[in-house]
């Protein structure tokens, strides 16, 4: 009973702290009840109607959850299909089926002798003669090394064809089939030896592929050998070759030598002049002491003039003998241009232009003849000694471990290239369906 009489008290309590803290609007007191109420305002004016708000844009679905579609599981099956079976086939062969391989690598240039020899030192006639082309044949090294010729001649002293065919079937890739015929042979040949050549310095870096050591140093040393043997044949055919054009430039100076030397014989017999330009030195001399004799004879008359009387015969006999003089000088000198001299009728100008060109001849015989003589003994000197060999600055190697097939390097590649086809094959496909 006291509880219910305190909920009443609560109540009231409850009430007042209410209305304490939000206070009612005071009410204005009530007017006297004497007093008459005023008059009710007029009520306000209803406002206008406010205009309808824009329509909002229409708003899109949100989009459903992604699902898997049939072309997703198609391009992750060919992700299988172009990348991952075939990489792991790869794989598989690299590490499981590919035989070991084992390396040799030698390095090797052409060099020519640098002592040189008295022919160098009479004017370098060996380089006419072809003793300093070693860089050119450098270039032939290495062509000689990748032909077919070192493959046949390498195949007589190791079998070749049947080393490389020893892993067949079992290894097929870096195998050579037993029924292959020479034009396999050196396609095969092309991958198992490897060569690099610098043009510039002219070395060979030749490494050689085998099945064991022992096999790829020997093969190795086979190269080494024929190619030692191709540069001596080189030297041989061009020490050959020189001297025997050597021998045959002497021929043809000798002969060109003995027609000049016979054509100067034949002018002397024909003219009776052994030396047409002795000769007409002698007529100059002629001249110049009838120049001096009409010099003095011009002075002798002068002083006459100046002490003799007009009509002194020492006048006319001066006078005469100048003339005799001037006359004698005349005739000289007309008969070396014009008067015939030999018995064929020539006269000087053309006795002496016919002279010199055989002289001019038969120098040209004499200095072709020593040029062709110091060419026979130069190559004769050449083909004495070897001037071009082979330089062997790395020996073949002996492998203590297999190198090749180079299986990390093959499988990383393999799936770079795989991963590219993908995505070139997906780009493909995507770009026909976006047009489609």
């Amino acid at each position: 009973m006291a509880q219910d009489s305190d909920l009443p008290a609560r109540s009231r309590k409850r009430s007042r702290r209410a209305s304490a803290q939000d206070p009612a609007p005071s009410v204005p007191p009530a007017a006297p009840p004497s007093a008459a109420p005023p008059p009710a305002a007029p009520p306000p004016a209803a406002p206008p109607p406010a205009a309808p708000p824009p329509a909002a844009p229409p708003v899109r679905p949100i989009a459903g959850p992604a699902r898997l579609r049939r072309r997703h599981r198609g391009l992750m099956l060919s992700v299988v299909a172009v990348v991952v079976v075939p990489l792991l086939a790869t794989v598989l062969y690299l590490y499981l089926v590919a035989q070991d391989q084992y390396a040799s690598s030698m390095g090797i240039t052409i060099r020519q002798e640098e002592t040189g020899s008295a022919s160098e030192l009479m004017g370098g006639l060996s380089q006419v003669l072809g003793g300093g082309a070693a860089q050119g044949h450098a270039d032939l090294l290495n062509e000689f090394v990748q032909s077919q010729q070192i493959v046949e001649r390498i195949s007589e002293r190791i079998d070749l064809r049947a080393h490389y065919a020893a892993t067949w079937p079992a290894d097929p890739l870096f195998s050579l089939w037993p029924d292959a015929d020479i034009e396999d042979l050196v396609w095969f040949w092309s991958r198992m030896v490897r060569v690099g050549f610098d043009r510039s310095t002219g070395l060979l870096q030749i490494q050689v592929r085998a099945r064991d050591p022992q096999t790829a140093q020997g093969i190795a040393r086979a190269i080494v050998a024929e190619s030692e043997r191709m540069i001596n044949q080189l030297n041989e055919t061009a020490r050959r070759d020189a001297t025997r054009n050597a021998e045959a430039d002497l021929d043809a100076a000798l002969e060109r030598l003995r027609n000049a030397r016979q054509a100067v014989a034949e002018f002397r017999a024909r003219t009776q002049i052994v030396d047409p330009q002795a000769d007409i030195q002698g007529r100059m001399g002629v001249l110049n002491n009838l120049q001096e004799q009409l010099a003095v004879a011009l002075v002798d008359h002068d002083l006459l003039l100046q002490s003799a009387e007009q009509g002194d015969p020492r006048l006319r006999q001066s006078q005469r003998r100048i003339d005799v003089v001037r006359n004698r000088i005349r005739e000289e000198r007309r008969s070396v241009t014009e008067q015939d001299v030999t018995v064929d009728d020539t006269d000087f100008p053309t006795l002496i232009a016919e002279y010199e060109s055989l002289m001019v001849t038969q120098n040209f015989a004499e200095q072709t003849y020593q040029a062709a003589l110091t060419a026979l003994d130069a190559a004769r000197s050449n083909a004495a000694r070897q001037s071009l060999y082979l330089a062997n600055f790395i020996e073949p190697t002996l492998a203590q471990r297999a190198q090749y097939p180079q299986r990390l390097l093959l499988s990383a590649l393999a799936a770079f290239f795989l991963v590219l086809l993908w995505s070139v094959l997906a780009l493909i496909y995507y770009s026909l369906r976006d047009r489609g």
